[in-house]
């Protein structure tokens, strides 16, 4: 169970000035959640993959609370940077194998074919997705944030609208057609 928004919210406050038992705390109470976000996006890798969850929760947290100073507005928002680190260093580790793999050319892929998240013999799956995002959050910035909350940290519907304080129906619909939306962008031969 993961302490209280509220709670994490107001560690948030104390880190951003400068208290260092606040950040222990905040850790301490955001790594169960921290883990099941890294778990569930490590969920379609080899067992044999040189990432681990832990070791992806570790990465996050330095890219979070690194040389740059991020303003946490509050626990969504903090969730919210947590998943989107994560999803950067996956898609980093997959640029470098992709990089690897490029003797064996690209091949398009779908956003059906990409439900295996990231696959470290796939690459261009969680390339392809990436770049789609990124063309998303430019469109509607509010869809592409219900895509990684659903998709990539394994949030329900009524988890997200909670989080992002909508109606259920709202991430319903919004999720529908980002859905859509990306499976018409990850088609299209550039995309691949």
């Amino acid at each position: 169970m993961t302490a209280p928004s509220g709670e994490i919210t107001a560690l948030l406050k104390h880190v951003a000035g400068g208290d260092e038992r606040a950040r222990e705390q905040l850790m301490e109470r955001v790594y169960r959640e921290l883990q099941r976000l890294a778990g569930y996006y490590m969920r379609g890798e080899r067992i044999d993959h040189t990432l681990q969850p832990t070791a992806l929760v570790h990465e996050a947290y330095l890219r979070l609370f690194g040389r740059e100073q991020i303003d946490w507005q509050n626990h969504s928002h903090f969730v919210h940077g947590a998943a989107r680190a994560m999803r950067q260093i996956l898609v980093d580790h997959a640029r470098r194998r992709a990089t690897a793999k490029r003797a064996e050319g690209q091949k398009k892929v779908s956003f059906d074919e990409s439900a295996v998240i990231v696959s470290d013999q796939r690459p261009e799956i969680m390339l392809a997705l990436d770049e789609a995002i990124q063309s998303l959050q430019a469109l509607d910035p509010r869809q592409a944030l219900i895509v990684e909350m659903l998709y990539f940290t394994g949030m329900t519907q009524p988890e997200a609208a909670q989080v992002l304080g909508l109606s259920e129906i709202t991430v319903r619909r919004d999720w529908r057609t980002a859905r859509a939306w990306l499976r018409g962008e990850i088609r299209k031969p550039e995309a691949v």
